[in-house]
């Protein structure tokens, strides 16, 4: 998705702003050397000015959160995850866009917040006294406790359950002097912190780097590679389905609420996503979304294991040697053509649509013929002629100066017709308007082309076009696009 001048103008004041800041870079030391060397972010002491309004102005809620398999990941092409579908909801009810920002360091994510990258926190933030200081939390829509994830022994599977149990920390008492692995700015490291003052004696803390995820430390716990750390429950119970070796039985909190934040001085904000979440919550779906992504374990397995779970093996589907075959020609990043075959057919070689349009980038049957297609299913054919025929609706529109616009000029043509997107463009000149670009200017103009007052107009020559289709098309393709350049390199 493009950025709009008010969303570039506020970008780069954030961006001087902080700037202006001094960046330290502070080695900490841990207690083991295996992992890699924490990063300290910095933080403003002020958070930029950026409410409600202003979002609404820019057309764009941007929304910090990290990868996670059930929070926000990429299965199959599509993006998915308990959070991502709730600000999904949560977007559409305030009439904006949503646009995720990636936080790569946990560590980072007040920070960025504070300092604009992003409007939301959006993952499972703990609240805590600490971070009510620096953010301002949401209506907490879920209540866990922390567990104690620690490995079984090797030999678990043929041990009773009571013998399990001798070989492992059963009370919080058994941690004391003991080493526990967490990262520095989480909820976990608080609750170990006050547990050694409760009990008066130490939890040794391995700190681990801001750039590794739950999910990440969960593993290194199965593989033996550290002894203990500290997961939400919720998050917690999914992950041992996958990894049956792994013991969360032994609570470390008393219930805890999770939330989301926006920086303190967005009041407005924070109510209008009380009363989004509060309206979310009352439907019937919120329970179904929380359970597939929380306690439909065969799902998540599948998920966890599949060639296309994007984060763990960087593909999108399986026609991606294809695509990056034929983009070749074409000169267009890979992923957008590959979030444009979504959009035709969700990657299924099979589809077929009620105007006859077949195959992964729904060929029509002339145009099949005239590129010499003998069969639109076969994924070689369909990919090749596919974007053979992108590649001419490109050329048509040499006279487009901006290299993003034209490819949008090419996109609405292949949708709808090129001579459409052609009279579209007419009206635009005749209501003098933008003809260049099609954000703000033709794209008005092809919706428009739905009413008799413009498609009866004199320099239309192609009549009627169901606009709202080609408008919509390039919109979702570039928002794809952009949830594809988070989990795939170019």
């Amino acid at each position: 998705m493009e950025i709009s001048k008010n969303k570039k103008l506020v970008s780069l004041l954030h961006f001087v702003a902080y700037s202006l800041l001094t960046l330290i870079l502070l080695t900490a030391c841990k207690k083991e050397s295996n992992h890699l060397e924490e990063t300290k972010i910095p933080e403003l002491t002020e958070p930029i000015s950026y409410d409600l309004k202003e979002i609404k102005e820019a057309g764009v809620l941007r929304a910090i959160t990290t990868f996670s398999p059930t929070g926000y990941f990429l299965y199959r092409g599509q993006a998915m995850g308990f959070e991502y579908e709730m600000l999904s909801r949560l977007a559409q009810g305030l009439n904006v866009n949503l646009e995720i920002v990636l936080a790569k360091n946990v560590d980072s994510i007040i920070p960025m917040l504070n300092r604009g990258d992003g409007d939301i926190i959006a993952l499972g933030f703990t609240i805590t006294r600490e971070r009510k200081e620096q953010v301002s939390f949401t209506d907490p829509f879920l209540i866990t406790h922390q567990s104690l994830v620690q490995k079984k022994p090797d030999n678990w599977r043929k041990m009773t359950v009571d013998n399990i149990k001798k070989n492992l920390a059963t009370d919080i008492v058994d941690l004391l002097r003991d080493t526990v692995s967490v990262r520095k700015k989480s909820s976990y490291y608080m609750r170990l912190a006050d547990i050694s003052n409760e009990l008066g004696d130490t939890v040794y803390i391995d700190i681990l780097p801001g750039e590794i995820a739950d999910e990440e430390i969960i593993k290194l716990v199965s593989e033996g590679k550290i002894k203990y750390t500290v997961i939400d429950n919720n998050i917690a119970t999914i992950h041992k389905s996958y990894y049956p070796n792994i013991d969360i039985s032994t609570p470390v909190s008393l219930s805890q609420r999770i939330a989301w934040a926006v920086r303190k001085n967005s009041p407005e904000l924070l109510s209008s996503i009380n009363k989004g979440l509060a309206g979310i919550k009352r439907k019937p779906d919120y329970n179904v979304i929380y359970k597939k992504y929380f306690e439909n374990r065969f799902q998540f397995n599948k998920r966890i294991e599949s060639d296309y779970f994007t984060e763990t093996t960087g593909k999108i589907s399986k026609y991606d040697d294809l695509v990056k075959k034929y983009s070749a020609n074409l000169d267009w990043d890979w992923r957008l053509v590959k979030a444009l075959i979504y959009q035709e057919s969700k990657f299924d070689e099979n589809n077929k649509s009620w105007a006859g349009a077949s195959g992964l980038m729904q060929l029509m049957p002339a145009t099949a013929k005239e590129l010499g297609v003998t069969n639109t299913h076969d994924p070689n054919q369909n990919i090749k002629a596919g974007i053979h025929y992108l590649k001419t609706m490109y050329d048509y529109w040499e006279d487009i100066p901006d290299s993003i616009q034209r490819i949008k000029f090419a996109m609405a043509s292949y949708n709808s017709g090129y001579g459409h997107v052609r009279d579209a463009q007419k009206l635009a000149k005749k209501y003098k308007k933008d003809t260049l670009n099609w954000d703000n200017g033709v794209d008005e103009f092809i919706l428009k082309l739905s009413k008799s007052k413009y498609f009866n107009d004199p320099v239309v020559n192609f009549g009627y076009a169901r606009g709202i289709e080609p408008y919509n098309y390039i919109i979702d393709i570039f928002n794809r696009y952009e949830e594809y350049k988070n989990f795939v390199k170019e």
